[in-house]
Order: C-alpha cells, then sequence, then structure tokens
C-alpha cells in the first residue's frame, strides 16, 4: 500500500476551520478504501505568521517543503498585510519554485448549489480551466521611474516562453482529447490589443493544434469569453489561459457553480520533478474565522484534485458525488448556502454520504 507524506498550510482567517475538514474526509476516504495511507506536517505559515515574524513563509520554506509528496493549502489573507505581500511571498513562491506550471479549475454546477444563471442546468455548466500558473502577467517583472514624482510611471512586463506556453497548451489538448464531453479546447486571447504576448499565444495554439486533428478548437477574445461563460456556458469543454486571464474567468466560472464555497483548485508540476498545491480558492474571511460558519465544500473537493494526482489509477468521483448527496438533503449547510449547520457538522455529513 503507498503512503502518502503530506505538507500541511492551513493559513489565515477559515483556513484552520476548512482544512481540519478537508483533511477529515481524506482520511476518512482512505481508511474505508484502503487505496493508501497519509502523515501529515503541519507548517503555521501565512500573513499571521507574517505579523509574528515579517517573513510568510522561512527564507528556505521551498528546502522543507520539496520532498513532500503534495502540500495541501487552507487560504491566505488577513488584515494589515498587503495582498501583494501574501501572494508574492508565499503563494507565487511556491507556484514558481516548484515550477506549478499548470493550475487546474473544475467549473461544476452540482444539483442543489445555487446559479445565478436561472435556465442553466448541472448538465450544462461542466467544464474545466486549464491556467497557466508560473509566467505570464503574474512573472513579476518590472520596474518604477520617477518614483514619487509627477512623471512617475510603473511598468509591468508580461513573460510567455515558447517552452512554458507549449507545455500548459499540450497539457490541455491532452485532457480535451480523453474528454468524454466534446474533445474542445477553447483558447482565451486579447491579441486584438495585446500585440506580442497574446500574438505569441496564438501562435503556439494554432501551431500545437495541428498535433491533434481530434480536438475541436476555437478562440476567444477574454471580454468575449466573459459573457459567452453567461450566455452559453455548455459550449465550453476544457479552457486555457494565461494567468491573468485565467485568474480572471474562473472566478466567474465559480459564480456559476455556486459561489467561492465551491472553488476547488490544483497546482500541478506537470513532470513530478517537485511537489504539487491543492487549494481552494475562496479566501480566508477574517469576518467570520473562528465561528465555524464557514462553508468547507471547496476544501474537500479539493482533496479530490489531490487524490486524482497522487491516486490516478482510481476514480475518486464519490467525494464530489457526496458533497452533491449533502447539498441536496440539504439539511447540513452552512449559512452562506441557506442552512445554520456548523463547518464542522458538514463534514461529517459529507462522509457519512460517501459510497464506497
Amino acid at each position: 500500500m503507498k503512503h502518502f507524506k503530506l505538507a500541511v498550510i492551513a493559513g489565515d482567517g477559515i483556513g484552520t476551520e476548512v482544512m481540519d475538514e478537508g483533511i477529515k474526509v481524506l482520511k476518512y476516504y482512505l481508511e474505508k478504501t484502503g487505496y493508501a495511507t497519509v502523515s501529515f506536517d503541519y507548517f503555521p505559515w501565512g500573513c499571521e505568521y507574517y505579523h509574528k515574524t515579517g517573513e510568510m513563509m522561512p527564507e528556505n520554506g521551498l528546502e522543507i517543503l520539496k520532498d513532500y509528496d503534495s502540500i495541501l493549502l487552507g487560504a491566505v489573507g488577513y488584515p494589515g498585510v498587503p495582498d501583494h505581500i501574501s501572494l508574492r511571498d508565499l503563494l507565487l513562491k511556491i507556484r514558481q519554485g516548484f515550477d506549478q506550471a499548470v493550475n487546474l479549475r473544475p467549473i461544476k454546477l452540482l444539483n442543489g448549489a445555487p446559479c445565478p444563471l436561472k435556465f442553466k442546468t448541472p448538465e450544462m455548466i461542466d467544464f474545466v480551466v486549464i491556467r497557466e500558473n508560473v509566467e505570464g502577467e503574474y512573472a513579476g517583472n518590472g520596474y518604477f521611474e520617477n518614483r514619487g514624482t509627477d512623471a512617475e510611471v510603473a511598468y509591468q512586463t508580461g513573460v510567455f516562453t515558447r517552452k512554458n506556453t507549449d507545455r500548459i497548451m499540450r497539457y490541455a489538448f491532452d485532457l480535451a482529447q480523453k474528454s468524454e464531453k466534446g474533445k474542445k479546447l477553447t483558447s482565451v486571447t486579447k491579441s486584438n490589443a495585446l500585440n506580442y504576448s497574446m500574438v505569441f499565444w496564438d501562435e503556439r495554439f494554432k501551431a500545437i493544434a495541428a498535433d491533434y486533428p481530434g480536438v475541436k478548437t476555437e478562440n476567444n477574445h477574454v471580454d468575449a469569453i466573459s459573457m459567452y461563460f453567461i450566455q452559453r456556458p455548455e459550449s465550453f469543454d476544457v479552457v486555457v489561459a494565461s494567468n491573468l486571464f485565467g485568474d480572471i474567468i474562473t472566478d466567474l466560472g465559480a459564480a456559476l457553480q455556486g459561489g467561492l464555497g465551491f472553488a476547488a483548485s490544483a497546482n500541478l508540476n506537470i513532470e513530478g520533478t517537485y511537489p504539487s498545491m491543492f487549494e481552494p480558492v475562496h479566501g480566508s474571511a477574517p469576518e467570520i474565522a473562528g465561528k465555524q460558519v464557514a462553508n468547507p465544500m471547496a476544501m474537500i473537493w479539493t482533496v479530490k484534485l489531490l487524490l486524482d494526482h497522487l491516486l490516478p489509477a482510481y476514480k475518486h468521483d464519490s467525494i464530489v458525488d457526496a458533497i452533491e448527496k449533502t447539498l441536496v438533503d440539504a439539511k447540513t449547510l452552512t449559512p452562506d448556502l441557506g442552512g445554520t449547520a456548523k463547518t464542522a457538522a458538514v463534514g461529517d455529513a459529507i462522509c457519512q454520504a460517501l459510497t464506497f
């Protein structure tokens, strides 16, 4: 039997509360299936750690994490710590340092989840976004000129290498090729205005598409796809986007599936040279932290993505099925979903709803 060693960074705010439920479901699932055993090491890094130490994680944090099989992250963000520090010095440090080039975001509406679109059903909202995760607009390149004067200028430079752009697109094409839905890949661009980065992006998409004749392709400008997500979400299967565009459209996708309380994600090192990291993307919500009212479903769905990565020989859809059963039953829901249940009770209910 395989054994996996996981690093756990619960982070800030509600991170600890939702992490407890994710680990509860993970342990219960593995105990019942016997697929593997797992152990956890906890690290108190994040914004609250920054308040105490002046750093989001230790300088040798990547060295500490590099031998783990995967990383579970709860949430990052806390009053008094600027977002660019919390993102740059923990999330981006891990994503870029461990070459987690793929950010995978499932956009799937479950029965029982609230959807803002009146005439769309769960069958119509079921696709995945592959977001480039280590370069692009978040590469961190840029500088200031004439700081503090009326002539001040800020430059932010996106970075798109052929090697990285190609591997992201091939990952997305491979996923679309295996899709049971439509074998279709949509590329998100803005080449009418971004005449270097997105022209390059379009060129690489077209070149790689030639190797996948069985995959249907389309190109949408990012503003247009934001509209199409609302008008015709059923037309999407796999979507590939740059770092910034992927970040924006996946939050729109989260709204389609019921809100950030369902938004799971995987940061994948696809070569297996470093650990991958798995996190819900709902933020730390410090205003409700400690009240046991946070929705843990995104964290639990994230655990399913972790299992897909670590144990790809097995299907782990029963975890999402259990979330859906809990939603439909509607007896154990947190206040964001109209219920009165505590966070821990939702985790218990999902464990009880699991079938093996």
